[in-house]
């Protein structure tokens, strides 16, 4: 590396409430870093989250093949899945990508201080080019054994990571004044990620994207409508995008002189190393995952693997890092003795957890309710597969609106926007529960489904408002240095909702009672009403935020 490269990548000062400082060089540098992260921040989240699609596209391939595609009858004694069996079993994959997502951004919580953000972003981007390209090669033969998808779904758990380093990453390079519309910016439009996958993706399973390196489509059959797909597209799109990014972020981002991070490669060696911590947690989750648990409630069994995941994870943080490493995170973990700490978590699980949750979930949710919607025939061809034309619009909504969320805090206050936003994501889900209840006592279910698909789009928006209200209690809560720590964190537990929401909706399917999964949701949604209310919005509250 040469000097003058360094010094554009370390540079030796980097005060952003100094106005002469930020006026002369720090305005410019702040915002190129953000510029740059957010497409590598979106592409995270785009390859998190293509588990739900991947799943979908799977499912319906084996169902029209009379399930001779994809059959994965190993996991099952060697036998064929009954139909709500298997619909479950898919559930797994996007399930298992929300694990390993939540369960990384604990060590991308404090990351940034010992690795830097520059080294932290173009890593983490190189890193998914991994899954990207085993999902594309996996998809190609319909006999891959089940646990190649599920390791890969597991690594694709490094975008979902990503979320926690990244915007602890972009608070520092931006003054108090500014850090709202930033941190809105890029949480907003990285999170978009997930409607720009569920829009990309139909569109590239329709032709040989990379010729001959695409492979063989699959030909879809139904309805007396054919098609050929090539679902390996869905993981092979971004391979390209991805190793763009890489290098964008490794020629145009930074790291900054407080953060003692080392050469580049001991930093990437750090981050290396606390992301395999992360993945040994990860392990512990989906081993308990997979195991068959007798007679076990599912749903207990499921939260249960959650703390597992934590604490096995933080136990390997705490006691296999090296000195240095160690006591830097033994300072940041002096937030898990703040009760606010753990109230703000609970809540930020409701809003940014239900919205990822929900995004993983939707696609599969659709079809397996409301079966295959067609948006069009063409000549014997089959112009849209179910879902493909209205997925993206949700997930688009809830992140778009965030932004909104905050302004609105900033007028009216965190804790109060909060209140009004949880009482209509109780309406909203309590109505799309009815609607689903309906759909599955109809023979004709897709008579319902403009009125769901309406229910949804609002609790995304009021996620997507819950997002920005709540990070923005955090931020007045917590003092400077508290804040970044306390921001990871709860990001990281409320990420766990992209795993609980995907296997809760798999058991109420395989029971056939999809309505009782958004029964329950709305009835937590009420607990955090309660808590927000109490601590935070009544009058004379602990806290006023």
């Amino acid at each position: 590396m040469t000097g003058e490269h360094q010094k554009k990548t370390w540079p030796s000062y980097w005060n952003p409430e100094d106005e002469t400082f930020w006026n002369r060089e720090g305005k410019r540098v702040a915002k190129r870093n953000l510029w740059v992260s957010i497409p590598n921040l979106l592409l995270a989240f785009a390859v998190w989250i293509y588990w739900g699609m991947v799943a979908t596209y799977i499912q319906r391939l084996h169902f029209a093949s009379g399930g001779e595609l994809f059959n994965f009858t190993f996991m099952h004694g060697g036998e064929a899945y009954d139909d709500p069996g298997y619909r479950a079993l898919l559930f797994m994959l996007p399930a298992v990508a929300g694990l390993a997502g939540a369960t990384l951004r604990i060590p991308n919580s404090f990351m940034i201080a010992i690795c830097g953000g520059r080294n932290v972003k173009f890593m983490t981007s190189l890193l998914l080019i991994l899954p990207a390209i085993g999902t594309g090669i996996a998809l190609q033969d319909h006999t891959t054994p089940f646990y190649l998808f599920i390791i890969l779904a597991a690594l694709s758990g490094v975008g979902g990571g990503a979320f926690a380093s990244s915007m602890s990453n972009i608070s520092f390079f931006f003054p108090k004044k500014e850090q709202g519309l930033a941190l809105g910016l890029n949480a907003g439009l990285g999170n978009l990620g997930v409607s720009v996958m569920q829009f990309l993706i139909p569109w590239v399973i329709t032709f040989r994207l990379f010729g001959p390196l695409s492979g063989d489509p699959y030909v879809y059959s139904a309805d007396g409508a054919t098609s050929d797909i090539w679902i390996q597209n869905a993981g092979l799109v971004w391979v390209p995008i991805l190793l763009l990014f890489v290098i964008l972020a490794f020629l145009y981002m930074n790291n900054l002189p407080f953060h003692r991070i080392g050469s580049t490669p001991v930093a990437v060696a750090k981050y290396l190393w606390l992301t395999l911590l992360g993945l040994i947690g990860t392990a512990a989750g989906v081993i308990l995952l997979i195991v068959p648990w007798g007679g076990f409630p599912d749903l207990l069994k499921t939260f249960i693997i959650v703390v597992v995941a934590v604490v096995v994870t933080l136990a390997a943080m705490r006691f296999l890092t090296p000195k240095e490493t160690k006591e830097s995170l033994n300072q940041q973990f002096g937030i898990f003795r703040l009760k606010h700490n753990w109230i703000m978590t609970y809540l930020y699980v409701m809003t940014f957890g239900s919205f990822i949750g929900y995004a993983n979930a939707f696609p599969k949710l659709i079809d397996d309710v409301f079966g295959v919607i067609r948006v069009g025939e063409q000549a014997g061809q089959a112009t849209g597969l179910s879902s493909a034309g209205f997925i993206w619009i949700g997930a688009g909504v809830g992140a778009l609106i965030r932004p909104l969320g905050g302004w609105l805090s900033d007028k009216m206050g965190g804790a109060r926007v909060t209140h009004w936003d949880t009482i209509l994501m109780i309406a909203s889900t309590i109505g799309a529960g009815y609607v689903v209840s309906l759909a599955m006592g109809s023979p004709d279910p897709t008579q319902y489904f403009v009125v769901f698909l309406l229910l949804f789009v609002v609790l995304f928006a009021t996620t997507g408002i819950g997002n920005g209200s709540t990070f923005r209690m955090i931020g007045v809560i917590f003092s400077k240095d508290l804040r970044g720590p306390v921001l990871g964190w709860t990001s990281a537990i409320a990420a766990y909702g992209a795993y609980l929401i995907p296997k809760i909706f798999a058991g109420q399917i395989q029971a056939g009672t999809p309505q009782y999964a958004l029964y329950g949701f709305a009835g937590y949604y009420a607990t955090c009403l309660a808590l927000n209310w109490w601590f935070y919005a009544r009058k004379h509250a602990e806290i006023d935020c």
